[in-house]
């Protein structure tokens, strides 16, 4: 899925509640302390992680591609 972004980056686990892959921001960190969680293919175990445009974000079978969001 593609998922647009207004400002410079979002945080890991705020993307992965907006992208409504969990339910919650507590269960966010969980996965990502886990090493449940992907960024451009490599596991990715910090919590506030700055996610950027251009990059690709994997958990559960999911691929987010976040970009810009068009003015």
């Amino acid at each position: 899925m593609k998922f647009p972004i207004k400002d410079d980056y979002i945080e890991l686990c705020k993307l992965l509640k907006a992208a409504n892959l969990v339910m919650s921001g507590g269960e966010g960190k969980e996965v990502v302390a886990q090493g449940l969680v992907t960024v451009d293919g490599q596991p990715e175990s910090r919590k506030r992680c700055k996610i950027r445009p251009g990059q690709v974000v994997g958990f559960d079978g999911n691929t987010i591609e976040v970009e810009a969001a068009s003015e």
